[in-house]
């Protein structure tokens, strides 16, 4: 891991958005037995959110990154490295924070089910 991808997650967890810590708050809160981590460098990519246990990205977007040729190849080298990658628009964080909960428990369930018929 390069040196300034570490300096860039350190500074970007002490400016996190509204929506970050929103959702931070909620990963915490929860208590569900793994450990996520904010502003995670995977590679050469920086993750708003990471269950290394689960190999689970969370990621929290504006409306500027939808369709981004750069969310695209950084989501297919997650893949080929066996992360699932969860996205969100901030604005859902923000309005529907319970959908995003509830869909990211369930993908926690849908990752411990395969986790454990291995």
């Amino acid at each position: 891991m390069r040196r300034e991808n570490i300096t860039f997650a350190r500074k970007n967890r002490r400016s996190m958005n509204e929506a970050e810590v929103r959702i931070w708050g909620e990963l915490r809160r929860l208590q569900i037995g793994y450990r996520f981590r904010r502003q995670h460098p995977i590679g050469p990519y920086l993750v708003d959110f990471a269950c290394v246990a689960l190999q689970l990205v969370i990621k929290l977007d504006g409306s500027q990154h939808s369709g981004s040729p750069v969310d695209m190849e950084r989501d297919r080298y997650l893949e080929l490295h066996g992360w699932t990658t969860l996205r969100f628009c901030s604005w859902e964080a923000l309005s529907d924070t319970e959908m995003v909960v509830n869909t990211i428990l369930g993908v926690i369930g849908e990752l411990e089910n395969k986790k454990a018929m291995r």
